[in-house]
């Protein structure tokens, strides 16, 4: 995911596209637990779709309050 695409993102979408990812990142940890993890850098990218989220969440509450 982008930035250009996050951006393009709607706030509930954005919300709910946390919750996908969280979970995601949650099912890929139990699963690393149990057995091996084909694609490792799977983590890094999901964290950072997270972060992108957060930022682009973050950015718009501040705008708002200004």
């Amino acid at each position: 995911m982008t930035g250009a695409e996050v951006r393009a993102l709607k706030d509930e979408e954005i919300s709910v596209e946390l919750d996908r990812l969280r979970g995601s990142l949650l099912s890929l940890k139990s699963k690393s637990v149990t057995e091996k993890i084909e694609d490792s850098s799977s983590f890094g990218k999901i964290r950072k779709d997270i972060a992108r989220l957060q930022t682009e969440r973050r950015a718009r509450q501040m705008s708002k309050e200004s």
